[in-house]
């Protein structure tokens, strides 16, 4: 029988082809973490298919058995089936953390971590020289996740939304959870040249949880007074707690109602105050994506 290290193996590389990622040490990272360690007791509730996306309809399925096997595939796997709170789909999120282009010692913000398995991914990625900050909305999960990552000194686990200005800047940040907006406080905790990746979705959604909402995972990449922006990928994932805003909230499923060609068009979130034009795609108060 092949050893669950070489299985593991195996399950970095095939998710290394099939998201095309092109960091190293993330693909040894994903080798090196033990999944099953960061979800609760099997069997699991998954999902495989994406297609619900398109307007399909969620299909969870039941593993045969608890051998950890059976979570090292493409497979988003339930933390609370009842909530339809996932551990996200690996050639899905560990897309977004390639994007990051993450380098040892690299300092990162995880925001919603979940029970820590990608925060452990991240941390193993950028080694013990550098750090990684995690928050987690839900008290309970960010309690399991801080003794599920507690091996791990350079990696801080906090109860929280992550909306409070931070003290540190960070050479990355990662939302794992869909927000209205990209909130000032990540924008501004961004070191130059420093890049987020922020799904922001649109919930309440016919046909859709009401704790679940689609929408546009973005790329934000801090230039000189300004953040270059490009669409990533189409994402159904948990809303983020306490950090949307309704109007957003509706203003934005507008927006996405335009289509590709608008959003990808897309190329700069601007920061400074000016009136709606025809190059804006999702204009706010305190941001604006334009192309």
């Amino acid at each position: 029988m092949i050893e669950l290290g070489q299985y593991r193996r195996f399950f970095a590389e095939e998710i290394e082809a099939v998201a095309k990622l092109q960091t190293p040490a993330l693909v040894d990272a994903l080798a090196a973490v033990p999944r099953e360690r960061f979800l609760r007791p099997g069997p699991w509730s998954v999902v495989g298919d994406s297609s619900f996306l398109a307007g399909g309809s969620l299909t969870i399925r039941t593993t045969a058995d608890a051998d950890p096997r059976r979570v090292y595939h493409n497979l988003a796997v339930a933390i609370d089936p009842a909530r339809h709170l996932f551990n996200g789909q690996p050639g899905t999120v560990a897309a977004w953390i390639d994007a990051l282009a993450l380098t040892p010692g690299a300092r990162v913000l995880h925001v919603g971590c979940g029970l820590g398995y990608y925060t452990a991914v991240i941390a193993h990625a950028v080694g013990a020289g550098g750090r990684v900050v995690a928050y987690e909305v839900d008290a309970s999960l960010a309690a399991e996740a801080r003794l599920n990552l507690a091996a791990l000194p350079w990696v801080a686990v906090h109860h929280g939304d992550a909306s409070a200005p931070a003290s540190e800047t960070f050479n990355a940040i990662i939302v794992n959870a869909g927000a209205t907006h990209p909130l000032e406080t990540w924008l501004e905790a961004l070191a130059p040249e420093a890049t987020a990746i922020v799904p922001l979705t649109s919930a309440g959604l016919p046909g859709m949880s009401a704790n679940i909402g689609k929408g546009l995972v973005w790329q934000l990449t801090r230039r000189d007074g300004d953040f270059a922006a490009r669409v990533l990928d189409l994402v159904a994932i948990y809303s983020a707690v306490g950090v949307r805003d309704p109007t957003l909230n509706q203003q934005l499923g507008k927006s996405m109602m335009t289509g590709p060609a608008r959003w990808q068009a897309v190329k700069r979130l601007r920061r400074d105050t000016h009136e709606p034009s025809d190059s804006c795609w999702f204009h706010g108060n305190r941001f604006c994506l334009s192309a």
